[in-house]
């Protein structure tokens, strides 16, 4: 079964943002990147699916919100 599209809210300045690029990027798993600086509707998505906070990288995967999720944590959802 082939895994749905991801999406990653990010920033340009956001360190962890970078590593989880990395980290797909790496395995060749593709995505679609969106500045929550330059798109305030992602802005305020993120915001509502992380209690109020602008919390970056956020990855919708299949659906789900994940905030800011281990390099673990990425491993068991892609």
């Amino acid at each position: 079964m082939e895994k749905s599209p991801i999406t990653l809210y990010g920033t340009t300045w956001c360190g962890d943002c970078h590593r989880t690029k990395a980290f797909l990027d790496d395995r060749k798993i593709p995505y679609r990147e969106i500045d929550i600086e330059q798109d305030e509707a992602a802005a305020e998505l993120v915001m509502r699916h992380n209690d109020g906070k602008r919390r970056v990288p956020t990855l919708e995967i299949a659906g789900r919100y994940y905030g800011n999720p281990s390099i673990a944590e990425l491993r068991s959802l892609v």
